[in-house]
């Protein structure tokens, strides 16, 4: 990895993550999650396989690593949010310059997040799980009628 903008970070990245979380009484998230490098990206197709939707975890230090993933789910049409991980020591930046730096539209929503703390990353699971349910069901309304 290339750590010259983390000079805190001294471990490499060498494996995906799994985990579930309850939402609601009738809501379970199985999360599969993938570092963003080159060498991971065949992985991605496979994770995606039944995926309702994704979150990109930005780094505001390593942002340029961001557009892949931004590319790779528009290409897919899988609903995605964007979290920007605020934590400390690292410059923060207002969601709407980080919006107008991927250029995404304001429909996708973007959020700011600690992803160390519990709640806020639980946060950016349910507003994922929400937009990518709304997509979903304007899909189905939008879709034309089928004639059987």
């Amino acid at each position: 990895d290339d750590l010259a903008n983390t000079p805190l970070k001294s471990t490499t990245t060498v494996a995906m993550d799994f985990g579930r979380i309850t939402l609601g009484d009738d809501l379970v998230l199985y999360l599969f999650g993938t570092p963003g490098q080159r060498r991971f990206w065949f992985m991605w197709d496979d994770l995606v396989r039944g995926a309702i939707g994704a979150v990109i975890l930005v780094d505001t230090q390593r942002l340029d690593e961001a557009f892949a993933a931004v590319d790779y789910f528009e290409a897919k049409g899988l609903p995605f949010i964007v979290a920007v991980n605020e934590f400390d020591g690292a410059q923060r930046f207002h969601v709407e310059d980080v919006r107008e730096a991927l250029a995404l539209p304001p429909s996708i929503p973007v959020l700011a997040i600690d992803a160390r703390d519990r709640e806020s990353a639980k946060a950016a699971l349910v507003r994922v799980t929400e937009y990518a349910l709304d997509q979903i069901i304007g899909g189905r309304e939008s879709a034309p009628a089928s004639h059987y």
